[in-house]
């Protein structure tokens, strides 16, 4: 079975198993996710927007999952839950499981004599496992994968094909990499001497939790002395960097094209938008929320929505905006000024 095919279960049977209310049929088949506007006989689509809440008057899903302000707008059958696109990713998990992995090592596959694979794992064409590495049960790594020695991939993992790992990189229990992703590369650390660059040995790990997501084309970095460390649960998306030294706490989501420089610290449950930039030694406190293209220069120690993004402008307007801000100092100097003239006068 291919991950694009389904399996039926009735709609009683996904109210059950994602904890949905059920409101409607439970008899009904279900056996695929569409949206709104694609959906009909046999499939269950979504509403999360309100905006497209006029397409559940017209959708042909034979079921629908909806919030409950949003339950009287269809009789079709449906399941009620306060998170629709949650409940829209269990249902969709179910209806379409990835295939299990086919146990084995393929032939063109170069497995070092003293790694341990588990029994259940599986190994594709022309992969590289290294000395000492340990692959878990049921794990998958893809075609012309790297991974090098002293490696450990805990079980259920799924690596795509072409991610490399360097050696001494640890990844837990049900992590999926992303093709192209590079873990536990070295750090970007250069002392300067005499007008040249002198390389800093990269020594420390690069430590991955367990249910942890890693973009397409993401670099994780090793530790300089110590470790580089993604903790449970955390979600990075494509073409990320993250450098040496650096810990990412639990349940933090990161979107796609963020540069986090080297040693800082990001708390639990964080959410950063796509292109932010964060600079070195910093720590951020858990909770916070970084708008997308925002530069961050300081330590954000209270939780909360933090954005250094200049909203577009029409070019013409942005440039009488930005040749505005380029006075911004004159003109704060020139009011700072009346000020104390104006103390003057009255006393």
């Amino acid at each position: 079975m291919s991950p694009t095919d389904g399996v039926s279960l009735t709609l009683g049977q996904l109210a059950k198993a994602c904890g949905a209310e059920l409101a409607g049929d439970a008899d009904v088949l279900i056996d695929r996710v569409a949206t709104l506007d694609g959906a009909d006989k046999g499939a269950i689509a979504f509403l999360s927007n309100p905006k497209y809440r006029s397409r559940l008057t017209t959708t042909r899903a034979s079921a629908v999952i909806v919030a409950p302000a949003d339950a009287s707008g269809t009789a079709l059958p449906k399941l009620i839950a306060a998170n629709p696109y949650a409940t829209y990713a269990c249902v969709a998990t179910l209806l379409h499981p990835a295939p299990p992995p086919a146990p084995g090592v393929h032939p063109t596959a170069v497995v070092s004599a003293s790694a341990r694979l588990a029994p259940s794992a599986a190994v594709a064409a022309h992969a590289v496992i290294g000395e000492r590495t340990l692959i878990g049960e049921r794990t998958s790594i893809g075609p012309g994968t790297v991974i090098g020695d002293d490696c450990s991939v805990g079980a259920d993992c799924l690596l795509h094909p072409r991610v490399v790992l360097y050696a001494r990189t640890q990844i837990g229990a049900r992590t999926i990499i992303h093709s192209g992703a590079v873990i536990g590369a070295d750090g970007f650390g250069m002392a300067e001497l005499s007008g040249r660059w002198l390389k800093v040995p990269q020594l420390g790990r690069t430590l991955i939790g367990a249910d942890v997501e890693i973009g397409a084309n993401t670099t994780i970095d090793r530790g300089a002395i110590g470790d580089t460390v993604i903790e449970d649960d955390v979600k990075l998306d494509n073409q990320i960097q993250i450098a040496h030294n650096c810990r990412i706490g639990a349940h933090t989501a990161i979107a796609g094209c963020v540069g986090v420089a080297g040693s800082t610290n990001i708390g639990r449950s964080c959410k950063i938008g796509g292109a932010a930039m964060i600079a070195g030694h910093l720590d951020l406190a858990d909770g916070t929320v970084i708008s997308a293209a925002t530069a961050l220069f300081d330590s954000i120690h209270s939780p909360g929505i933090y954005t250094g993004t200049f909203p577009a402008l029409p070019h013409r307007e942005w440039r009488h905006v930005a040749s505005a801000m380029r006075r911004l100092r004159s003109i704060v100097e020139r009011i700072r000024a009346l000020e104390r003239d104006g103390s003057k006068d009255k006393a």
